[in-house]
């Protein structure tokens, strides 16, 4: 297929945290304010004056400082990014949001505190952090809600003096919902039998929609997408296989090309940081306020493994088949972050009792931030997508 005209700019934007965009936003005034996770609600960090920066490390090297700080028993997604913090990679940001869902995370976030990072940089800098709740109920969501309104929208108030009224919320909700829009759409262009899109490249446009500031990028998602609905796909697939990835943090492109370098399409991201879900449109329901429309959509459309009730797991069992069969799929690859808690169970129901009661054919690995087992990894890879074939060709389970 014709390269797409923005993809070499939008792998230059991912080789830094601060990368052209945000540099550009700041320099128009703009506060960048970081997160690092699903239940920080990006769109409550787009309000006007603001952007939102999810945390990535890329070009992570070497995490001694950041283990020596914390432990080799913690992931290593949240020791690169404390790794970073301590280069003075996220020197930019103005304040940093953390919600105590892993705590591993949040015991990483700390230490801005502690060791005063960014603080030199902007005396203003600070650092938020709130309570989620494990279960979605009313109770629960009132709660979720309320810590918001307190940890989030009061704190850019009072500290930068940010507009938070209903108005602003509801335009933050109107153009978020925009961004929304191009990037399902975008999406979608995977259930065709023979896409104009590889894995690769949804990766890469998913992850630019959210490290770089929403006004700056939106242009060019749109071109984006105006130019893949004119694009032709080549003759034959160039794919052996179609997979879902589900699991835990992935930022990193490489990874998929990996997996695709092996003859497996990436057709549905459902792992941190993608797409499914993570980019529905907030719906305002009636005699609902902004806040309360968003606490709920983040709380309830969540697919995250730290809800561990009976009714919640079978919903993220019921949620992976729909995307295996909406975007026919061949098989499912569950990836969970060496020492991630939340996922090395998940991981582990997925390829037992997920696989064993749907007969999806389902492959788990475990993984570092970097792909520091590339190798072994694209033994797996190799021999998971001949096993795809093999079935397809005896007719298994389609």
């Amino acid at each position: 297929m014709k390269d797409l005209k923005h993809l070499i700019f939008f792998e230059k934007l991912l080789e830094n945290a601060e990368n052209e965009l945000v540099k550009k936003a700041i320099a128009d005034g703009d506060k960048a304010l970081g997160y690092s996770c699903y239940f920080i609600p990006e769109v409550l960090l787009n309000l006007p004056g603001c952007f939102s920066s999810r945390l990535r490390a890329p070009g992570t090297g070497s995490i001694d400082v950041g283990t020596y700080y914390m432990s080799n028993k913690i992931c290593s997604y949240t020791r690169s990014i404390l790794e970073r913090g301590i280069e003075g990679g996220f020197d930019y940001l103005s304040a940093l949001f953390s919600a105590e869902t892993c705590q591993m995370m949040h015991r990483g976030h700390e230490h801005f505190e502690i060791l005063g990072l960014v603080k030199k940089q902007n005396p203003k800098f600070f650092m938020s952090m709130f309570d989620v709740p494990f279960v979605p109920d009313e109770d629960a969501l009132a709660h979720y809600t309320e810590q918001l309104k307190f940890y989030v929208l009061d704190k850019l108030n009072e500290v930068y003096g940010v507009d938070t009224s209903e108005k602003a919320l509801l335009d933050a909700i109107k153009r978020h919902n925009e961004i929304c829009r191009i990037i399902t759409e975008i999406g979608e262009l995977r259930k065709a039998d023979n896409p104009v899109i590889t894995g690769y490249e949804f990766h890469v446009i998913q992850l630019v929609s959210q490290v770089c500031p929403q006004e700056l990028i939106k242009p060019y998602l749109e071109e984006t997408l105006k130019e893949l609905k004119k694009r032709k796909p080549d003759p034959k697939p160039w794919f052996r296989t179609r997979v879902v990835v589900v699991g835990s943090e992935n930022d990193d492109p490489e990874f998929t090309k990996l997996l695709e370098s092996c003859g497996a399409m990436v057709v549905a991201d459902r792992y941190c940081f993608g797409s499914l879900p993570g980019r529905e449109e907030i719906e305002v329901k009636d005699n609902e306020t902004a806040l309360q429309a968003i606490a709920r959509h983040y709380l309830m459309s969540s697919e995250c493994p730290r809800f561990m009730n009976k009714e919640r797991t079978q919903g993220r069992m019921d949620y992976v088949k729909k995307l295996y069969e909406d975007y026919k799929a061949d098989g499912v690859l569950y990836e969970q972050m060496k020492f991630c808690e939340y996922w090395s169970y998940e991981r582990v129901i997925g390829t037992s009792i997920f696989a064993v009661e749907t007969g999806i054919p389902c492959l788990g690995i475990e993984k570092e931030y970097t792909l520091v087992g590339a190798g072994q990894l694209r033994t797996r890879f190799q021999a998971f997508v001949e096993s795809l074939e093999i079935k397809k060709i005896q007719g298994g389970n389609k």
